[in-house]
């Protein structure tokens, strides 16, 4: 059975007290109220020491699956040895492993997975569900507050708050929509307000709930690198993206701004140009109707499905227009296509040699598709696979 989890690596915690133990502490404290099941390693080598039981003791205040792993166990004939001290800590069975040297590692995988949470029901798969994500301060809370606010919005008093976001249920235009809200989280905590890299987490965990990702974008303060990461992580997930300009209500204005603006985003996000862009104003509801209409847009053309035999075709007008690339007197064939998968759509091209299909031809057959098809908003993954004639 396959598994997908988010793995956090806190820095080691020891008994000194100056400025650096005592920043890692509090990053492990914030990381073990962040996590579902908490791996708690402890050195087979040195035996049960002070700062382990101190350890083992935070954790059973905070009622949560502890797996106990002693590391540095080389010789696992003499395990007993190594596990007996640390019963102590009751935390149970302790599993012993040598991460040098890979071993027990598969035992401590099936451990760690018997602890995680069942996942719910299908009973919210219906819904589009939609991630507003976004930089500190960039408004999505005000967008999310913003959209349930509308009266053509319909909000269902679902209880689905997470521990990483905040999940709003809600109908609009008779489609069923679920937003996901990684900003407010951050109040419940004023030691995770100091702490960006959590916030990153639950940004990442967001998207990888979601159909769409809204990537929202201060227009005060135009694309960060923060943003350009994000952006990126969507894209490789294979997520509808959606990118939403707000505060414009606030930027001057002259003659070219919005499209100097925009021609900024294309220029740094070029791996996404199939992205639309919106200029909104959370604060006014300005253009907010018009991005639920682009969600929905994109969510229809992550879900597109195309005939094999209208593939086909467009391929071979593709390759009529533009030959191959060639090695050596032995040109690309491409024999036939067709598409495997949606959300995201994934073609599979059969070809002769896989080694001929450069990236620049790739990206033109996907530029003739999109030009055929739209396919707004998602991106498309191709699986190249190689035949004899």
């Amino acid at each position: 059975l396959q598994k997908s989890f988010t793995l956090i690596d806190t820095g080691g915690i020891d008994s000194e007290d100056d400025i650096i133990t005592r920043q890692v502490r509090k990053q492990a404290f914030v990381a073990v109220e962040q996590a579902d099941v908490i791996i708690f390693v402890v050195d087979g080598r040195s035996g049960l020491t002070g700062i382990d039981e101190e350890i083992a003791a935070i954790l059973r205040r905070h009622h949560k699956p502890v797996v106990l792993c002693v590391n540095k166990v080389e010789d696992l004939s003499n395990s007993w040895r190594y596990a007996a001290d640390f019963y102590r800590l009751g935390l149970g069975e302790p599993v012993l492993v040598s991460a040098e040297h890979g071993r027990n590692i598969g035992d401590l995988l099936d451990e760690l997975v018997s602890h995680f949470p069942e996942i719910q029901g299908p009973a919210a798969d219906e819904s589009l569900k939609v991630a507003v994500v976004g930089r500190p301060n960039v408004g999505k809370s005000s967008l999310v507050n913003k959209i349930v606010g509308e009266e053509r919005v319909i909000v269902t008093e679902i209880a689905g708050t997470t521990r990483d976001a905040i999940d709003t249920h809600f109908s609009y235009e008779g489609q069923p929509l679920l937003l996901i809200d990684t900003a407010g989280l951050r109040r419940r905590s004023k030691v995770a307000e100091d702490l960006e890299y959590y916030s990153v987490v639950r940004t990442l965990r967001a998207v990888d709930r979601s159909d769409v990702t809204i990537i929202m974008i201060d227009g005060t303060e135009g694309l960060t690198e923060q943003d350009t990461k994000i952006a990126g992580y969507a894209h490789e997930a294979g997520r509808g993206i959606v990118i939403a300009v707000n505060k414009w209500d606030l930027v001057k204005k002259e003659t070219d701004t919005q499209r100097n603006f925009e021609w900024a985003i294309r220029d740094r996000l070029q791996f996404m140009s199939y992205a639309p862009i919106i200029f909104i104003s959370a604060l006014t509801g300005r253009r907010v109707l018009e991005l639920l209409q682009l969600v929905r847009q994109v969510n229809e053309a992550r879900n597109m499905r195309i005939s094999t035999g209208r593939l086909n075709q467009v391929i071979q007008d593709a390759v009529a227009m533009n030959q191959p690339p060639s090695d050596k007197g032995v040109r690309l064939k491409i024999y036939y296509g067709s598409q495997v998968q949606v959300k995201p759509p994934v073609f599979t091209l059969h070809v002769n040699r896989r080694d001929l299909m450069h990236f620049s031809y790739q990206r033109y057959l996907e530029n003739r598709l999109r030009q055929e098809f739209q396919f707004m908003g998602t991106p498309i993954i191709w699986a190249i696979k190689e035949r004899a004639e």
